[in-house]
């Protein structure tokens, strides 16, 4: 700028200047005292505005730091009376930047359109705004205005187009391959955070294999692109997370406390518990073990393995735990089959004086359901209350189950009325639990009360409204229910609703009728409904029938105990021991072995 005002002073020996306002004009400058003190002039007045421009742009980037928006606005405010300052493109792009970064789009377009100048950095503080605050279509509609306003992007411009092509369904691949197509056309394309921000649009489209193939070109990866690779591959396809670990090790490259969290995640997915403890131990030699979202990780490999011991361990090594920790550990007891355990994790939790979540509270209703302890559940009803609103209908729903697996109706009946939501869930745990517990009718007056409501019931929900009907000895309600199902809600019976009707046929003693039931089934009949004539055909003392439920059920499954057993009680009720030691002769040449029973009493 100095330099430009330095050629125009030369000239001035060649031109006649006039000052206004009654100043006196003159001529010619020939006189080198004239010519240095006009120079000095000028530069004083452009270190002023230096000074100025950046005393504002300090305030502005303060501004941005403390997302003090009104502060933006009171330097916009001051730098219109100054029209000298604010023509300043400098300043228009720490404004427009400011406004942006601060989350005031409409103020921020509205500016950038009345700037009278625009460079790269104005069109790039614009889109990278609009990408920040959630309106992809509208920054990528920005990119391409700046395309065809003849201003060329930089890496940062395109690191936000494919960014916005990332976060929207409705920009799709083909956009994101025009991105890149201009970037490479740009010289852009050996930029690792271009091929990075490209391997993210690719990713989040579900294109794992191109992204595969872009990953393998690229030849100067960071940890950005290896981690991007590794969240990809947990996304879609944990079974390519091995190979990548062990190249990325083999080629040197130190993984970070995001790195470790993935391939532990990707391992916890597909059950990998040997190469998840080799991973372990490389991750307490790269001191990453102490940060609370690998620790985590770790423990979801330790106990998706049911690794409960080890998952413990893990767990006790975490620093900071946080709720999702808690959380995580206590259904990872329930998983692995330890419910009390599950119930101890929580309340070591409260004691900690961290909060539950809803997650947490899910997994405490079905802990208590599974050891049917009903003043625990109590006790987890009561911090439901106190958490209120924060809860969802699927804490609700594991509360019901709850109070129906521990048999207290009542309590089930006044829960669900206090739910705000009901969902088919909700519904169809009320059916089940009425009929489970001794009130068939009960059940199936809940049943049409649903349907009164507007829920639609599902598969599950007529497995649970003709168990109701078997339960009742129902036969004609049970029938209308079966037929109803694909005449009237398009849902097509499946073995389990067969099971149920043979039961309900079966517990009414009409054997043949159950049988042919079967024999006539759309599809080729299971197990399940061959045990189940078998279980009616011993209760009602019908040798022939038990003979042939049991000769089909072990032309499915020759060794499942149950069928030996069912077969073996009905010869013994029947004291026809020959056949009893028959089969066990049987059992002992096939290696059939009885499974022991178990009880909570």
């Amino acid at each position: 700028m100095l330099i430009s005002k330095l050629r125009k002073l030369t000239t001035l020996h060649e031109t006649r200047i006039s000052i206004h306002n009654n100043e006196p004009s003159f001529s010619t400058f020939t006189s080198k005292k004239n010519y240095r003190s006009l120079v000095t002039m000028s530069f004083t007045w452009d270190k002023n505005q230096e000074e100025e421009e950046s005393k504002y742009s300090n305030i502005l980037r303060q501004c941005v730091k403390t997302s003090k928006l009104d502060n933006a606005k009171a330097i916009h405010a001051k730098l219109l009376k100054n029209s000298g300052s604010v023509s300043s493109l400098y300043l228009h792009n720490h404004l427009l930047n400011a406004y942006m970064k601060c989350g005031d789009t409409v103020n921020g377009l509205k500016l950038f359109d009345e700037m009278p100048q625009k460079n790269v950095v104005s069109w790039t503080a614009l889109i990278a705004g609009f990408v920040q605050k959630g309106y992809p279509i509208e920054a990528f509609s920005l990119f391409t205005r700046m395309h065809q306003s003849g201003t060329k992007p930089n890496e940062f411009t395109f690191v936000s187009a494919l960014h916005a092509c990332s976060f929207e369904d409705r920009l799709n691949l083909t956009h994101a391959y025009q991105v890149y197509g201009l970037i490479t056309r740009l010289g852009f394309e050996s930029n690792v955070y271009l091929v990075n921000a490209f391997l993210t649009a690719l990713i989040r489209h579900g294109r794992l294999g191109e992204a595969l193939k872009v990953f393998d070109w690229c030849l100067n990866k960071d940890i950005v692109t290896w981690n991007a690779m590794l969240g990809g591959c947990m996304q879609s396809c944990c079974s390519e997370v091995p190979r990548l670990w062990y190249r990325m090790i083999r080629e040197g490259l130190v993984p970070d406390n995001f790195s470790f969290a993935s391939v532990l995640t990707g391992l916890a997915e597909l059950l990998d518990l040997d190469l998840g403890i080799q991973v372990h131990g490389q991750l307490v030699k790269s001191g990453h073990g102490s940060e609370m979202c690998v620790g985590n990780s770790l423990v979801d490999m330790y106990l998706k393995n049911r690794s409960l011991a080890e998952g413990f361990k893990a767990f006790e090594e975490i620093p900071l735990k946080d709720v999702c920790s808690w959380t995580q550990m206590a259904a990872g007891c329930l998983n692995c089959d330890e419910p009390i355990e599950a119930l101890r994790v929580i309340g070591e939790m409260r004691r900690a004086g961290v909060m539950p979540n809803k997650f947490t509270l899910a997994t405490a209703f079905s802990s208590c359901a599974n050891t049917v302890s009903f003043q625990e559940g109590e006790k987890v009803h009561g911090l439901r209350i106190k958490l209120g609103d924060d809860i969802d209908v699927c804490v609700d729903n594991a509360m019901l189950d709850m109070y129906v697996k521990c048999g207290c109706m009542d309590g089930a009946f006044m829960a669900f009325r206090s739910m705000g939501e009901h969902t088919t869930v909700s519904w169809t745990t009320m059916i089940m639990g009425y009929a489970q517990n001794g009130y068939p009718k009960k059940a199936l007056e809940t049943f049409n009360q649903m349907r009164e409501d507007g829920a639609d019931p599902n598969y599950i929900t007529f497995i649970c409204v003709i168990y109701a009907c078997s339960q009742g000895g129902l036969i004609d309600e049970g029938w209308k229910y079966f037929t109803s199902m694909s005449h009237d809600y398009g849902i097509l019976p499946g073995e389990d609703h067969y099971a149920c009707m043979v039961n309900l046929l079966g517990r009414a003693g009409r054997i043949r009728e159950a049988e042919k039931l079967i024999l006539s089934m759309p599809f080729q009949p299971g197990l399940l409904v061959w045990q189940t004539l078998l279980g009616a055909s011993r209760l009602h003392g019908d040798m022939e029938a038990a003979k042939r439920a049991a000769e089909r059920a072990l032309q499915v499954d020759r060794v499942d105990p149950s069928i030996y057993v069912l077969l073996s009680n009905t010869f013994a009720g029947l004291q026809n021991w020959d056949g009893v030691g028959t089969l066990r002769e049987l059992m002992q040449s096939r290696d059939v072995k009885k499974v022991p029973g178990s009880s909570w009493l």
